[in-house]
């Protein structure tokens, strides 16, 4: 069953002005279904406020709100009537990297011989593998087990989906690598992983749990990790680089992304200044991954 959706964008400057403005959207009449609030990973300081309507907003009540807010006039567009995990399953192809085939329900028949599936449904289309800083990652975990990398403890810190979790769990056996863990801030994602795990048949060999970075009782107990992916955004990068440096045995690795090439240069410094030298930089158009060993 479909509804007709509408949508109302605006950005400001400022986080705090955005988050102000996404509480006073959410009183608005007629009430929107869901409010986000975003910032534009340019560089900019501007962030994006969008919701979402079942009926069209109020023009007269958002047109206020901007003014109040010292916002860009909100552009409201309806969407057309459509069911959107259907049109994500028709949508989201398969994805390789590497021995890594990251694929939905409806494509667990495609799975090629000797490659390593990981299922990743549509409703939970973010981190898929899709995004070039999930697809940057993996194509970083193959390039170190064709260079000999081996087993050792592993962390996916700001996990999402997990699908980084999975896939190191997926190579090696509970008996050379023991518990993979997970970790996300927010709670939902936790959630999501559990259930990716399991279904990926993966809930014995992974722990999610809820922790902003390293901060949880148990990855302080299990560290230092041989392998930590962190697939986040250039700020909380920067700002975990000291606890990556004590949370990553030394010969071990970091594998970074969700940066945007002109991003790189400042993480590879941070991360240079606390003890990893980079080993290799892959890019994309837009996304840089780093490759970090702890020297």
């Amino acid at each position: 069953m479909t509804e007709t959706t509408f949508t109302a964008f605006t950005t400001l400057s400022g986080k705090a002005p955005a988050e102000a403005l996404g509480e006073a959207l959410e009183n608005i009449d007629p009430a929107p279904y869901g409010v986000g609030v975003f910032e534009v990973e340019d560089g900019s300081g501007t962030w994006e406020v969008g919701s979402y309507f079942l009926e069209r907003p109020d023009a007269v009540a958002l047109a206020l709100l901007a003014a109040a807010h010292g916002a860009a006039d909100f552009v409201v567009s309806e969407l057309p009537d459509t069911d959107w995990v259907a049109h994500v399953r028709r949508e989201l192809h398969p994805v390789e990297a590497g021995r890594f085939f990251v694929h939905g329900g409806h494509d667990a028949e495609a799975l090629p011989e000797g490659r390593i599936g990981l299922l990743i449904e549509a409703a939970m289309a973010f981190g898929t593998g899709h995004h070039g800083t999930t697809h940057g990652c993996l194509l970083a975990f193959e390039r170190l087990l064709q260079a000999g990398f081996g087993p050792g403890k592993v962390a996916d810190i700001g996990c999402g989906t997990a699908v980084l979790a999975m896939a190191a769990a997926k190579v090696w056996s509970a008996d050379e690598a023991g518990t993979v863990y997970a970790s996300d801030m927010d709670p939902t994602a936790v959630d999501v992983a559990r259930v990716n795990a399991d279904v990926n048949g993966l809930g014995d060999r992974m722990e999610c749990l809820e922790a902003a970075g390293f901060d949880h009782p148990t990855l302080a107990e299990v560290g230092p990790f041989d392998l930590v992916f962190a697939n986040i955004l250039m700020g909380p990068l920067l700002e975990l680089a000291p606890d990556m440096a004590t949370n990553v045995s030394f010969g071990g690795y970091a594998l970074l992304s969700g940066i945007l090439n002109e991003q790189a240069a400042d993480v590879i410094k941070a991360y240079e200044t606390v003890g990893f030298t980079l080993e290799h930089h892959h890019k994309t158009p837009e996304w840089s991954t780093l490759s970090l060993k702890k020297s």
